[in-house]
């Protein structure tokens, strides 16, 4: 065949993607007798535009879908869309627009996107969690869990935004205030719709050890997450003022004894603590401020600011003191002092703690602002008992000291010599705690899944009728006002009570997004239309094989995906334990990041170099280089995948995202890497077009062959595709070098097979260039021979008395004399012995010839 000039993918990548749709070569068939594989990403949300992180991700599951189905597996590849949530509802405040069309016009931009990258996708399965026919199913299968008491309602404390009267997540929390409107941010108790994930905690887990396909740094993220410990709680007994049975505030019902009940992982420390703290809604705070209006004022203080354990522990420590003291349980004449404190949350154990200063650094900052004891109480072998504390608190690892019978025992001891005594003595006992909390799924925003529930004032809380599923969304809302504006439709949110039948309220809260993510890749397997998934569908595909996402993701939404199919497992509507068999998180698109003196951050197309490297913007200011980073809108060093494509063609991009790094590292961007990726595609394109009609085999290069063969294979099963294209470079060098012969056909036509899942445009193009009939995607998998992958030559290591005087290459499994004999004969050797014979000759075959002369 001769030349036909260059490969122009403008043309070959519609052609190809035409000829796949019309044959729909991705569509997923359950029922086919072949082996089935599921190759998922995590869906994206639709922002309106795709852009190199999405490339990245979506073009690893490509490959793997790809090569999947040259190895003669069913394949399941499927995508959709993260469809609610508030940027949508910020954007339809900002430009006057429906969160519904906003959301919908960025899926139809976004899709065709993703298809001009030509990703092996089945596009019958796509779902958008937007959708009435998704939504409804997911209000169905919380019903479920609703009906197996898994599902509950109680008063939590949130992040609320008085400007835009929403409750705000601690992601939205910045500094105090709110993310959009910039108010203080208030701590207010709300009614919530909970999950009871904590009735999995052991089984979550306990189940990370079955993952064997999973990072460890993502188990080891989740286990911390689940946070499983086990400890001591005990109740300290209380006195001084206001802590007699008679105060009045334990008589009205607020307080139910004088005394505190606390959790703690380090009984140990018990003889360092110098004060008691508990949370501004703890019973007692509450009790102590109905008295005193000075501590009322500091609770309400306290409620203005974040919710989360992170910003709680990073603001300054402040407290009130009750005017009550605490017994200590082992040492019946100390007295500690008991606070209220900003550092306490409610949710979290008990809602009260005792401060150890000497070895904990929150309770050290707290002890030093208000002149507390620091007691130090664990020691280093190198360390002296009495020796101060410094500036900060100690980590608490050695021996215990200061503490009576407790001294010099190891901290594992004194925990469990602690324990015992209380256990003894009834004021304490041996306790499993978990840092993970109930899942509070209530949103109080327009855009997400309204939870199906009605309010009565005469039933309660109702579920709704199976049968008015989906509850579906109005399309009339206005977004003029702050707030959820399901609150002030009407007509919607009035409704009758389906047990009594009288007036009732819809509940108005929708849900956390998350709950939208927890099950989509059971919906992908399944998709009756009326019910939210058949369970042998769903299992013929279930679990993922392999689920690739960024490690933002690796704690809230693989643990939540994992805790719904749990529970499903639980109530009996599917029989797996886990959702994704293994796991891949790839790292970032980065991008160097460029400034002007006065701050202002500016595009890469923004800047230009002269020849000296001297950077300049439009106008010829200089510009200041900054660090590669993370593509970001806000450090505006992104780059759009779109005019990339329409230059050099979606396997240039693809080629480029998997070359230059290995996966789970950062990819830095650059146009140098991409313009080399398009200088290969052209040269695989010569090598199936140009002239190379030969008779004969090439020993050599067919060795080389089935070498890459194997390489490749083994790269992509490993996920390591920086492997797989460094294998096929130098089998491309290997051909062009080549003479023309029957091996060297062979290997083109192998080639393009080995390069189809990482440019299946060029594939397919050559594939009909060089007369083959059919598409390459639904071609073989090329197979290696085995014996073709063992070295037949080796490199002999040739010592005289020890030291390396010469390196040899003799055939593998050459014989002890010929070796000797090889050896003897070298000039270097030759020159060692100086005409004398050879005393000893040593052989390690295919390894090393020693000469002891």
């Amino acid at each position: 065949m001769t030349g036909t000039g260059r490969f122009d993918p403008a043309v070959a990548d519609v052609r190809w993607q035409k000829r796949w749709d019309d044959e729909r070569c991705f569509i997923a068939d359950t029922d086919s007798p072949k082996p089935k594989a599921y190759v998922l990403e995590m869906f994206p949300y639709p922002s309106g535009r795709i852009h190199m992180g999405h490339v990245r991700n979506y073009t690893m599951g490509d490959v793997l879908a790809r090569y999947r189905r040259m190895q003669g597996f069913e394949v399941l590849h499927p995508m959709g869309w993260d469809a609610f949530g508030m940027p949508a509802e910020n954007a339809a405040m900002e430009r006057k627009v429906h969160p519904g069309g906003w959301t919908r016009s960025n899926i139809a931009a976004m899709r065709d996107q993703l298809k001009r990258l030509g990703f092996a996708l089945d596009w019958s399965r796509e779902i958008a969690t937007c959708d009435p026919e998704y939504y409804g199913h997911e209000q169905a299968l919380f019903l479920d869990l609703y009906d197996a008491g898994l599902v509950y309602r109680k008063e939590s404390e949130v992040n609320w935004d008085p400007v835009d009267m929403t409750v705000l997540a601690n992601e939205q929390v910045i500094d105090g205030k709110g993310w959009r409107s910039g108010a203080q941010v208030e701590r207010r108790k709300l009614s919530q719709w909970f999950l009871k994930i904590t009735d999995f905690a052991d089984e979550l887990l306990d189940g990370l050890q079955t993952l064997d396909d999973w990072p460890d740094k993502v188990k080891l993220m989740q286990e911390n997450w689940i946070g499983r410990s086990s400890g001591l709680r005990f109740r300290f007994k209380l006195t001084g003022e206001g802590a007699d049975a008679d105060y009045p505030w334990i008589k009205a019902g607020l307080l139910a004894a004088p005394e505190i009940e606390v959790f703690t992982t380090r009984p140990d420390t018990i003889f360092g603590a110098s004060f008691v703290a508990v949370a501004p809604d703890h019973p007692l705070a509450q009790a102590v401020a109905s008295e005193n209006p000075d501590a009322a004022a500091f609770i309400a203080d306290c409620k203005a600011g974040g919710t989360s354990a992170a910003e709680v522990e990073t603001q300054e420590k402040r407290g009130f003191f009750t005017g009550i003291e605490a017994v200590h349980p082992l040492q019946g004449e100390w007295r500690l002092p008991v606070w209220i404190a900003n550092f306490v949350l409610m949710e979290y154990g008990t809602g009260a703690v005792f401060g150890v200063p000497a070895h904990d650094q929150r309770d050290f900052e707290f002890a030093t602002k208000y002149d507390l004891p620091i007691r130090r109480v664990v020691a280093r072998a190198d360390q002296d008992r009495d020796t101060p504390i410094g500036d900060e608190a100690e980590p608490g690892e050695g021996v215990i000291v200061n503490s009576g019978f407790l001294d010099g025992l190891s901290v594992e001891e004194a925990q469990d010599s602690v324990i015992r005594r209380a256990e003894e003595q009834g004021w304490g006992s041996r306790e499993t705690a978990y840092r993970l909390r109930d899942w509070g799924v209530s949103r109080q925003r327009y855009w997400g899944t309204p939870i199906p529930m009605i309010h009565c004032s005469k039933c309660g809380a109702v579920a709704v009728p199976r049968d008015q599923l989906p509850v579906v969304l109005p399309a009339d809302v206005s977004f003029e006002l702050p707030g959820n504006p399901l609150d002030r439709n009407e007509g919607w949110r009035r409704t009758s009570c389906p047990k009594c039948g009288g007036e009732a309220l819809r509940e108005t809260d929708t849900f956390d997004t998350f709950v939208d993510s927890s099950w989509y890749f059971i919906r992908f397997a399944s998709q009756p239309v009326d019910k939210p998934f058949d369970r042998a569908a769903a299992e013929a595909w279930l679990p993922v094989d392999q689920y690739i996402g960024g490690v933002e993701h690796a704690i809230l939404h693989l643990l939540y995906a994992r805790f719904w199919t749990r529970a499903l497992k639980r109530i009996g509507r599917i029989g797996i334990d886990e959702p994704f068999k293994g796991l891949f998180t790839q790292g970032m698109v980065t991008h160097e990041t460029f400034r002007t003196a006065d701050g202002r951050w500016l595009a890469p197309d923004e800047v230009s170099a002269d020849g000296k490297g001297k950077l300049a913007d439009a106008a010829g200011a200089a510009v200041e280089r900054g660090r590669v980073e993370k593509m970001s809108k806000s450090k505006r060093n992104t780059v759009d995948p779109e005019p990339i494509v329409a230059r050099y063609g979606a396997d240039a991009v693809r080629w480029f995202m998997l070359s230059d790094s290995p996966p789970e590292r950062d990819l830095e961007w650059s146009i140098g890497g991409i313009e080399g990726a398009a200088r290969f595609v052209q040269r695989v394109w010569k090598l199936a077009t140009a002239a190379s009609v030969g008779e004969g085999e090439d020993q050599a290069l067919e060795r080389k062959l089935h070498r890459t063969i194997a390489a490749v294979g083994e790269a992509i099963d490993g996920l390591q595709f920086n492997k797989a294209v460094a294998s096929l470079y130098e089998l491309v060098n290997a051909v062009e070098k080549a003479a023309p012969s029957t091996t060297r056909s062979d290997a083109v036509r192998a080639l393009v097979k080995l390069a189809s899942p990482m440019a299946p445009h060029l594939a397919e193009e050559c594939w009909s260039a060089l007369g083959q009939e059919g598409l390459v995607a639904n071609a073989e998998w090329p197979k290696f021979d085995p014996a073709l992958l063992i070295e037949d030559q080796v490199t002999i290591a040739v010592q005289v008395n020890g030291k390396l005087r010469d390196t040899l290459t003799a055939p593998r499994g050459l014989d002890r004399e010929k070796a000797e004999a090889l050896a003897l004969a070298s000039e270097k050797v030759q020159r060692q012995l100086a005409g004398t014979a050879p005393r000893k000759v040593i052989v390690v075959p295919d390894r090393l010839v020693n000469i002891v002369a």
